[in-house]
């Protein structure tokens, strides 16, 4: 149950008018009072005796018990209280004993001994909400005590949501980016968009933030992405910005922008300058690890995901590890990774990538302040994989966005679980579901490869098979016959067999990459043990793949070309292994 205070407006009449009108698009079905604050107000909607005149008259009385000059300006108090979709039809009397909690809540209409409260009114005109309309001056001639009326509201909720045994909504903390006003909605609507002005620009600043590294890159972006700047300059400095969407403008046909800040709290360019100030800034020595071998040739996008995969192992266990200032940095970079991937991966990923971050957008934000530096492996890793260009959904680009994909997977249940430590029920809630998007667009990126490897782990050998089955039993005799039993033991019996041929010691690297994290939660053993293997031992991802014909010679990056981007270069000889 959502309950939300609108702007306080100056016309009791004009809010009673759209109350008991036919709405902006005829939605508004029987309108009728459900509770007042007298339980004898009059009601338009159903007594045609009654107007809306004669209830403005009764709800407006207490102003005329103060002078003229004191009377506020803004005395119409409006607060709407939505039902969740899942939710079952409540009756006029249930919405009626909600309305009159939300009103003692947010200190409009305390009741009890007080029986000097603000006038009010609760109208619905529809199944799944009601609103409650108020006169900003008591029975008395005071004003109300309605300060922090938002969280008190919301506060009452949850206490409804357990009564009425309702959906239950995580508690907030402040911290979410603002919603969309009524009007945004309504103006979104009628142009036929899909979203709101508010909610595109923030997706869009958010994305062209993701691993800029100035302010430069991050105007550019922005540009390229079509919308229109405002930039805040004093002498000889960069104070602010505001951005609009070409086509959203106002009744003066002038573009309608908006400041950073307003789009999230992150979004100001104070908050964004603070991640260029360390980029670059190498990590402590002792989070060093130690420097890997060459990666075979691949293609700039799969060597992208292959250096974000690693990344995102390490924030893995700074997540785990680290204090709560660096945990918090870790979240909110893994959530640029997200809005690169979906930037540059194929169609088939691309929806599901979006809706994970922008879920982990609001597990990015909570009132832990990140502590930016360590988070500098990610954001490096966003850079490249928007600098890389798109990926193919197929070959060595369509298997590494399954690799990184999986291990973000896992990056998401772990900011859940930290959140849920912490008491961040919106957060960790948020966190959890990016992870299920995570999940259905790894399912749709490594269909193909590891389908591939499952036909190659089925043409091995029975001396080869029963080798691998009883390397799997040594190494996990707990897991071992719930990972044969899986659809992905042939890939990942393939997956051994082509580390042994490459030089490795299976038994070695399949004890090491068990070590690194818990198993049993994975929704296939398989698959993530695939991935860990083929990236530790620095197997092709998609080793069914013929050479790049010359077509994608342009866009091949081998590490030991000179000619390799000095980034990729860095990455290359100094990879973090996952």
């Amino acid at each position: 149950m959502i309950p939300r205070i609108h702007k306080q407006g100056s016309s009791t009449r004009g809010l009673l008018n759209y109350l008991y009108g036919k709405g902006t698009r005829e939605e508004h079905v029987d309108p009728h009072l459900v509770a007042s604050f007298d339980s004898m107000a009059p009601d338009p909607g159903r007594d045609p005796s009654a107007t809306k005149e004669d209830l403005q008259r009764l709800l407006d009385q207490p102003l005329h018990l103060l002078d003229e000059g004191q009377r506020p300006d803004q005395h119409v108090w409006h607060c709407s209280v939505r039902a969740a979709g899942t939710d079952r039809i409540l009756s006029d009397e249930e919405w009626g004993d909600i309305a009159r909690r939300i009103v003692a809540a947010t200190g409009i209409d305390p009741g009890g001994v007080d029986d000097a409260g603000c006038r009010w009114a609760a109208v619905r005109h529809a199944d799944d909400h009601i609103h409650i309309i108020a006169t900003l001056v008591r029975e008395d001639g005071r004003r109300p005590d309605h300060h922090r009326s938002g969280q008190r509201a919301q506060a009452a909720a949850r206490l409804i949501e357990a009564d009425y045994d309702l959906h239950r909504v995580a508690p907030g903390d402040g911290t979410a980016a603002k919603r969309p006003t009524s009007a945004e909605r309504h103006k979104a609507e009628r142009q036929g968009r899909e979203r709101t002005a508010r909610e595109k620009l923030r997706e869009t600043v958010r994305t062209a933030s993701a691993g800029a590294v100035s302010s430069d890159e991050f105007f550019d972006r922005l540009a390229a992405d079509g919308l229109l700047i405002r930039k805040r300059i004093a002498p000889g400095d960069l104070l602010g910005y505001k951005v609009a969407l070409p086509d959203d403008r106002n009744k003066d046909d002038e573009p309608v922008f908006y400041a950073g800040s307003t789009l999230a709290p992150d979004l100001s360019l104070p908050r964004i300058r603070e991640r260029w100030a360390l980029h670059g800034e190498a990590v402590t020595e002792g989070e060093r690890e130690p420097v890997q071998p060459a990666l075979p040739p691949v293609t700039h996008p799969a060597f992208a995901r292959r250096r974000a995969a690693a990344a995102t192992w390490q924030a893995l266990l700074i997540i785990d590890h680290g204090d709560d200032g660096m945990a918090a940095a870790q979240i909110a970079a893994a959530g640029e990774v997200l809005d690169a991937l979906a930037k540059t991966s194929a169609a088939h990923t691309r929806a599901e990538l979006r809706q994970a971050a922008f879920a982990l957008e609001r597990a990015s934000r909570s009132h832990i302040r990140a502590v930016r530096g360590h988070d500098h492996a990610l954001r490096q890793a966003a850079h490249d994989l928007v600098h890389s260009g798109p990926a193919l959904g197929r070959g060595e680009d369509g298997a590494t966005t399954a690799m990184v994909i999986d291990m973000a997977v896992f990056l998401a249940i772990t900011a859940a679980n930290w959140h849920a430590r912490k008491h961040h029920s919106q957060q960790a809630a948020a966190a959890q579901q990016a992870a299920e998007h995570l999940r259905a667009a790894y399912q749709a990126a490594a269909a193909h490869p590891i389908a591939a490897l499952r036909q190659r782990g089925q043409r091995l050998t029975p001396r080869i098979r029963q080798r691998n089955a009883d390397l799997l039993h040594h190494a996990l005799p707990e897991l071992a016959d719930r990972i044969e039993a899986e659809p992905g033991w042939p890939a990942l019996s393939a997956t051994l067999a082509d580390a042994r041929q490459a030089g490795h010691d299976p038994a070695a690297l399949l004890a090491e990459v068990t070590r690194r994290r818990e198993l049993d939660t994975a929704d296939s053993i398989s698959d993530v043990l695939v991935w860990r293997l083929r990236r530790s031992a620095h197997l092709p991802a998609a080793p069914e793949s013929p050479p790049a014909t010359s077509a994608r010679d342009s866009r091949r990056a081998p590490p030991s070309n000179p000619a390799t981007p000095p980034a990729a270069r860095a990455a290359n000889h100094s990879s973090r292994r996952p």
